[in-house]
């Protein structure tokens, strides 16, 4: 199975939009602000970073695929979220952030059942 180009792309940006972040809380942010900033941008980029690995896992088939963008959007939703809140604050994202982290646990759990999945020579 070829690498997953789209989710490639997607993740890419996920990860561009982690460290831009991490930056601007580095740099720019007020300390309460700088706390959700960091928090967002390191979940994201770890699950950007996880949507790359599962785009390239060959082994992995239909279902890595589908963690991998379930890591990256599940990331995004968090990410967005948790700025919005402090941005821009409005405390009703934080209704959704859970939205996010739901989704990237849904991933991790596709992982087990891709590797279970898996003939054992692909694993």
């Amino acid at each position: 199975m070829s690498p997953d180009r789209n989710l490639l792309v997607f993740a890419g940006f996920n990860g561009a939009m982690a460290v831009a972040l991490g930056a601007f809380a580095a740099h720019g942010a007020a300390p309460a602000v700088k706390t959700l900033l960091t928090t967002g941008g390191q979940y994201q980029m770890v699950h950007a970073a996880l949507a790359v690995a599962l785009a390239l896992w060959s082994g992995g088939g239909r279902l890595a695929r589908l963690a991998g963008w379930l890591a990256s959007i599940g990331g995004l939703i968090f990410c967005l979220a948790l700025a919005m809140i402090g941005l821009l604050s409005l405390p009703v994202m934080g209704a959704v952030a859970p939205i996010g982290g739901v989704t990237m646990i849904a991933a991790w759990c596709l992982i087990v059942a891709a590797a279970l999945k898996a003939a054992p020579n692909n694993a």
